[in-house]
């Protein structure tokens, strides 16, 4: 994916086109990859569209943004950078419920006045029946013109009601609400590793001695190819060491969304391949739990690898909320989600209190989740910042 990424950037850097339509360029790019690619959309004098979720690229780079708001079903522009889209978005949106509570409002004055009107008219038409045998021809003429005059008013009222121009609800928005289930606390020590060595082909990781502390909360940074995957496979011991020793203190339950996205990519049905994972959960409230994550029907039944890799990202971060862990391993976590879906995940890591290892190239990521510990890898060389 990596390589990919670069050969597409390559690619892109070589081209001259009139018109350039870039398509989350930015995943799986690493810092240099980024500033590469943001020095070239920034110079560039062609037209370009851009479809990124990357928050930073968008505000280093665009001068205007168009908004598919599928909860509304409207296409908005909005002129202006990345930040000037998200502060005139919040003020369109207090706009629309103002001018929709507004609207709410007058109608159910006046259609609370137009019932009195009602109320008092039928009460008058009662009264005058009522005293029709009686004499009082005034008194009679008095109340006949009183209940037309209510009757009047009541119609007018009406009227009123209809002249409104209708303002429609602002309908809300589909909202991932997410949380980090906790197991119980492990031991003082996580994860060692005492003189590991992993080589592949050319490639070498280490020798690396590292020790990771209970509730260290660790960003793991480095270049495409350093060796970052590679370092937490071997912290977790899913990769064999060609030296060395590594281990899991007791107690560790690892909860993980891996750069491949490889947890559910199999051909059994996202509802089967889930609920093995938390046997103990119920079908139905695997389903519960799949949709706040909006996987419905449609997805929970067919076979997990024919999901997008956005919707496998979302199964996974299901999964840390159906089933409680104390190590976090989050392997570019925010390849292929959209906003909403980040910023509730960035949420969530302020809440969770156990252990985490975070490799992100997001860099309001990077800024916005709390560490205690940064951690470079470089061409297989581990060095603590």
């Amino acid at each position: 994916m990596a390589r990919a990424a670069r050969a597409g950037l390559a690619s892109l850097l070589l081209s001259r086109y009139d018109v350039f339509l870039l398509d989350e360029p930015t995943n799986d790019l690493d810092l240099d990859g980024l500033d590469r690619l943001e020095a070239f959309v920034t110079g560039l004098r062609a037209g370009t569209v851009v479809v990124s979720h990357d928050r930073e690229f968008l505000t280093r780079t665009v001068n205007r943004v168009v908004e598919l708001d599928l909860a509304q079903q409207q296409v908005n522009v909005y002129g202006g950078g990345y930040e000037a889209y998200l502060e005139e978005r919040a003020v369109a949106r207090r706009h629309a419920r103002e001018e929709y509570e507004e609207y709410a409002q007058n109608r159910s004055d006046l259609l609370a006045r137009a019932r009195m009107q009602r109320a008092w008219m039928e009460k008058g038409v009662k009264n005058a029946r009522r005293r029709s045998t009686d004499h009082d021809k005034i008194g009679r003429n008095a109340r006949v013109e009183t209940t037309e005059k209510q009757a009047a008013k009541a119609r007018q009222t009406e009227r009123l009601i209809e002249r409104l121009e209708v303002v429609e609800e602002p309908r809300k928005e589909w909202e991932l609400r997410m949380s980090i289930a906790a197991a119980p606390r492990a031991g003082a020590v996580v994860a060692t590793l005492r003189g590991a060595e992993v080589r592949r082909g050319t490639f070498q990781l280490g020798p690396v001695d590292l020790q990771v502390d209970w509730a260290d909360r660790i960003a793991i940074t480095g270049a495409n190819g350093s060796g970052k995957s590679t370092l937490l496979g071997a912290l977790l011991g899913r990769i064999p060491l060609t030296a060395g020793a590594a281990s899991l203190g007791p107690g560790v339950v690892v909860g993980e969304v891996d750069q491949a996205r490889g947890l559910f990519y199999g051909d059994e049905a996202l509802l089967d391949a889930f609920g093995a994972v938390v046997p103990e959960m119920p079908a139905a409230e695997v389903r519960t739990l799949l949709a706040k994550f909006g996987l419905k029907a449609d997805h929970v039944l067919r076979p997990a690898a024919t999901l997008s890799p956005g919707e496998r990202t979302r199964a996974a971060l299901a999964l840390l909320q159906g089933r409680g862990v104390n190590l976090l391993v989050l392997d570019e976590p925010t390849n292929h989600l959209d906003l909403p879906a980040i910023e509730q995940l960035e949420s969530a890591l302020a809440s969770y209190d156990g252990t985490l290892l975070l490799v992100t190239h997001d860099r309001r990521m990077l800024g916005a989740v709390r560490t205690n510990r940064r951690i470079e890898v470089a061409d297989g060389k581990v060095v603590e910042a």
